[in-house]
């Protein structure tokens, strides 16, 4: 039996069903550079092509190497994984405790993995009304009663806010207080230029950062990320995979991205531009609440008697797929997320939703 997955980027399922081909569809669901991959990496994909005939490198020394000078961090520190979800899942094996707490709206696949090790999960949940702030006191007397693992992404996921250093200080404070061991998300902190939490977990010995490197540098279909914790949970983390879970295109790819550092800046400064000129647009819309963001996607709410199921079923005709929201915890369908795309892309998005709006 197949699995089903409610993420957006299931353009090739949309595909199918609408009977078009991919390229016809323009996938805002997915929240993905709009650069696309930097030349430096496809140049390395290319010429990585015979490698194939080889076993990929269990060290991942190069990647490591790379992603040390881009954080200014020991190699040590890293883990490298078949994307991020993968440390997602080995995770629950390696941590002692049963009881998880995820501060949610969040990404659905936490639920998953902790369930597939019989973990009891609970959600702290935080309102659209107050702009998702956390409430550290409630928080605090929640993991007093007996946490052991708690999730949380920042930049959040689907709000797009960047939580100051202050309140991640505080997080990792009331964690180590409590005895909760800490699982900070950083999927989307390449959309920042500031913001990590890295110097103060790699000192930790009881919290971890996820990374993800298919986001921000283009390359989702090679499954590339990593962890940064200190060097004795990097060991420990490294040895739940395969010998084998990173392929070596990734692997070459990945390195080249991180070392491009003038296709990196020029999609920091693309996205800035073109998520403030799309959230103009879609502040136009009576209907709509646009939520502020620091990443490359938007949250909308859906302020009339409209459902983002019917929205998104309206735009679908156009060629426009977004993300229904109505799956995660602590939303409604109220809500849907958008990527920032090219200009080009986000103006059709803008003339399409006048076109459904104005029926």
């Amino acid at each position: 039996m197949s699995r089903s997955y409610d993420h957006g980027g299931n353009i090739f399922t949309v595909a199918r069903t609408l009977g078009v081909p991919p390229d016809q569809i323009l996938d805002f669901s997915a929240s993905i550079n709009p650069l696309g991959m930097s030349s430096m990496a496809r140049s390395a994909l290319i010429s990585s092509i015979d490698t194939l005939m080889h076993y990929p490198d269990t060290s991942h020394a190069e990647l490591k190497q790379a992603l040390a000078a881009y954080h200014g961090l020991p190699p040590t520190c890293f883990t490298i994984a078949n994307g991020s979800t993968e440390l997602i899942y080995n995770l629950p094996a390696l941590l002692p405790g049963k009881k998880a707490l995820i501060i949610s709206p969040s990404f659905s696949e936490y639920v998953r993995a902790l369930q597939q090790h019989q973990w009891d999960v609970e959600h702290f949940v935080l309102s659209p009304e107050n702009n998702f702030t956390i409430d550290m006191e409630k928080l605090e007397r929640v993991l007093a009663g007996g946490v052991d693992l708690l999730f949380f992404c920042n930049p959040g996921n689907p709000n797009g806010i960047l939580y100051p250093q202050s309140v991640i200080a505080g997080l990792t404070r009331i964690c180590h207080a409590a005895g909760t061991f800490l699982v900070l998300d950083e999927a989307f902190m390449d959309f920042c230029e500031e913001g990590s939490a890295k110097q103060a977990i790699v000192e930790s010995s009881d919290a971890i950062i996820l990374r993800s490197m298919t986001k921000f540098f283009g390359i989702p279909g090679l499954r590339l990320g990593y962890a940064i914790s200190n060097c004795s949970l990097a060991e420990r983390l490294d040895a739940l995979g395969g010998p084998w879970c990173v392929n070596s295109l990734a692997l070459a790819a990945g390195a080249a991205a991180l070392q491009d550092v003038r296709h990196n800046n020029e999609s920091l400064e693309y996205i800035s531009h073109e998520r403030d000129v799309l959230q103009a647009g879609l502040k136009r819309f009576s209907q709509f609440k646009v939520h502020p963001s620091s990443v490359n996607y938007l949250l909308v709410e859906i302020t009339d008697g409209m459902t983002s199921r019917e929205l998104k079923e309206l735009l679908l005709p156009h060629g426009i797929l977004i993300r229904n929201c109505a799956s995660f915890t602590g939303l409604s369908d109220r809500f849907f997320r958008i990527a920032v795309r090219t200009g080009a892309d986000n103006k059709r998005l803008l003339e399409s939703l006048e076109t459904v709006l104005a029926r």
